[in-house]
């Protein structure tokens, strides 16, 4: 499934990922997905909300330098080797991946990934098949903002 994802150009001095996060609480934002990357001088935040338009206006408003990404997603089972079998289809078919962050849920014994690639579209495609291929419910996938 592809969605959105909004990433945060963030200085990098104390208080700037509370300063983003307090406009996001102050707009009752609830973040579903989160990871922070850095360097010397900046930072990258990157998260996944239910509701990518409002955040964008609502971070834009507040003038934070920020851009909107259309990323996969995927919900695997929680258990070793499910994340290798995806990754290694989409390495078989020459995408790359360029990051990803992941998450299990407590109680629900799926994890979640998010994927930035370069061939979103056939990822799409080639994840999908691969899941009707192994009889995985839909499901999995519609739930991701849950």
């Amino acid at each position: 499934m592809i969605i959105q994802q909004l990433s945060v150009f963030l200085e990098n001095r104390t208080g700037t990922l509370a300063e983003v996060l307090a406009t996001l609480h102050e707009n009752n934002i609830n973040i579903r997905a989160m990871s922070v990357a850095e360097t010397a001088d900046f930072g990258i935040l990157r998260f996944i909300v239910n509701q990518p338009e409002k955040v964008e206006q609502v971070l834009r408003k507040a003038q934070f330098a920020l851009r909107v990404t259309p990323v996969l997603t995927m919900v695997l089972d929680d258990s070793p080797g499910s994340l290798l079998d995806r990754i290694e289809k989409l390495s078989n078919a020459g995408i790359n991946i360029e990051y990803f962050y992941a998450f299990a849920v407590v109680g629900t014994e799926r994890a979640r990934i998010v994927l930035k690639v370069d061939a979103l579209a056939e990822a799409q495609q080639l994840l999908g098949e691969y899941e009707e291929g192994q009889h995985k419910e839909k499901e999995q996938e519609t739930d991701f903002y849950w």
